[in-house]
């Protein structure tokens, strides 16, 4: 990778829709160039994907939090039944094995404080396997580059 891909990457990753005729007149290369350096970027995987980045508040998501999941078994079967427990539940976007105290890092977004309380008891507490739940409510995102 060399200087144009970092910033073909840099601009895609600002807009993901950028045109590739912008995109080359941006990175200081010709729009063909730039197109197979594009193609070969998503070739080798180095991009993965584009996506749409939705405002939550305006899609009903009116409460998002951060929970920690501590489990009671740390053996490789408990964490594949935790991971494909989670993995069907539409309140959860993100899930993460993490180092540390607790095993997963999830990020739960939900319509609202009830609709969380109901996510709780009725996905989280009925998975056999967790032993702690700590949740960190986001109260607000300064800074937020996951597109």
């Amino acid at each position: 990778m060399d200087r144009f891909d970092e910033r073909i990457l840099r601009e895609l990753k600002l807009d993901g829709r950028l045109s590739n005729v912008l995109l080359a007149e941006r990175i200081g290369l010709s729009p063909s160039a730039t197109l197979r350096r594009v193609q070969e970027l998503e070739k080798s995987d180095v991009i993965a994907g584009y996506r749409a980045v939705l405002n939550p508040a305006q899609c009903g998501i009116e409460f998002i939090a951060y929970v920690s999941i501590g489990l009671s078994n740390h053996s490789k079967a408990s964490q594949l039944h935790f991971e494909e427990a989670i993995s069907v539940a539409k309140e959860v976007v993100e899930c993460h094995n993490i180092t540390g105290s607790s095993e997963y890092l999830l990020r739960v977004e939900t319509k609202n404080l009830a609709a969380y309380k109901q996510f709780h008891m009725d996905v989280i507490g009925n998975i056999p396997q967790v032993n702690a739940v700590a949740t960190s409510v986001v109260m607000d995102s300064p800074k937020d580059e996951r597109a």
